[in-house]
């Protein structure tokens, strides 16, 4: 094949932006093109985060032009940002297809805002910055298929996952939108969906995000989150060495309420959990998150408090309570005061890290379990299910 028919040739390469360099080598190679290209682009994409061929100026022109032929584009635009008194940020993003997601960007004050990210380090060598450190939360999914009774995502349902491009684009994205004064020091993947039922992306985006030659993040400072699909607690550890942070959605101490508000607990209960859990390969010093949400009358009494202890007893942990965030698609309700203090002391009594998640971000939909385009998904999602109930009647 003659070199200009190549330069023709349209790149056999789908979702550019998720590809990795040794991906970008194999098909740039196999199409003439020389093998330091693949790096360069690489790096246009994940380190400079430039989606526009036409601004790739190390590039040549008819290279520039199939990567616009081949789609290499932003994958979301920022639609709006809501800001909160508090600093945080919640940024709503839309895809190519329509599909509206959500980033929140979490100012990190004091200790139980690290905490509270999740992706704390446990490490003590860190060094020090005159900047002040955010958390980023980030989506996975279009909706959610858990079901948890007190999650807008979960009672929303899953429409799709996201592809890894779009996942580390909502990073890229964020970071665009950060103040002069502030750095991106912790990623976590607790927006919606449920990460390690579409793992495979997730995966892959944590792989491009930690890619030394792209972003470079370091493993430690990412945490996966889940609600417990041991069959991907599994993957993860094996894949990454237990270096990728892991938190865990425990919210009850038993499997009679467990069942109640997390459907998923059914296939994986708490026994098979913690049995997980133990054989999670975490490096030295690092310990799983347990994230625990407080709903009142349900999971919030000392008595619980204590079993939650003992069914812990031997996993390196720190403990996140999470006083429920009023959702309009359930009628729980966030625990008093009161029961939150003794809850977290009988934990602290019991040899805890046990940390209160400060509450961010909920005047604009962007605390805990509220993100808005969920909302959105959870009326339409009533619209179907109403217009179902109508056609079996008649």
């Amino acid at each position: 094949m003659r070199q200009d028919d190549r330069d023709r040739e349209p790149l056999p390469i789908e979702d550019p932006l998720g590809r990795l360099p040794e991906e970008w080598l194999a098909a740039l190679t196999e199409l003439g093109e020389r093998p330091f290209r693949a790096e360069q682009l690489f790096r246009w994409l994940h380190q400079r985060a430039e989606f526009d061929p036409d601004k790739m100026s190390d590039l040549s022109l008819s290279f520039r032009a199939r990567l616009a032929d081949a789609g290499v584009s932003a994958q979301l635009r920022v639609d709006t940002v809501h800001e909160s008194r508090d600093g945080t940020r919640k940024l709503v993003l839309e895809a190519k297809d329509g599909a509206r997601v959500e980033s929140v960007i979490i100012p990190m004050t004091d200790l139980g805002d690290a905490d509270a990210g999740a992706a704390a380090t446990d490490d003590e060598d860190e060094e020090p910055s005159a900047k002040a450190k955010v958390t980023l939360c980030i989506s996975t999914q279009y909706g959610c298929a858990m079901g948890c009774v007190f999650c807008a995502s979960g009672q929303a349902g899953l429409v799709r996952g996201l592809r890894a491009s779009e996942i580390v684009s909502q990073v890229y994205l964020a970071k665009s939108a950060l103040r002069p004064d502030e750095q991106l020091s912790n990623l976590v993947f607790m927006g919606m969906g449920e990460p390690l039922h579409h793992y495979d992306e997730t995966a892959r985006a944590v792989r491009l995000l930690t890619h030394p030659q792209g972003l470079g993040m370091s493993p430690r400072r990412i945490t996966v989150s889940t609600v417990g699909l041991i069959p991907g607690i599994e993957r993860l550890g094996r894949d990454f060495a237990g270096k990728v942070g892991l938190a865990v959605s425990v919210h009850a101490p038993n499997d009679a309420i467990r069942d109640r508000i997390i459907p998923m607990n059914r296939k994986y209960p708490l026994s098979d959990l913690m049995r997980a859990l133990r054989a999670y390969p975490l490096p030295k010093r690092r310990r799983i998150t347990v994230e625990y949400t407080l709903i009142d009358g349900v999971n919030d009494a000392p008595s619980h408090a204590r079993e939650l202890a003992q069914l812990l007893r031997g996993i390196p942990t720190k403990v996140n309570l999470i006083p429920m965030n009023p959702i309009t698609a359930s009628e729980l309700r966030a625990p008093k005061s009161e029961n939150v203090r003794e809850f977290q002391e009988v934990l602290a009594r019991a040899g805890y890290s046990c940390f209160v998640r400060t509450r961010r971000g909920d005047e604009v939909a962007a605390a805990c379990g509220q993100l808005a385009m969920a909302e959105d998904l959870v009326k339409k999602k009533r619209e179907r299910d109403e217009l179902r109930a109508r056609a079996k009647s008649s």
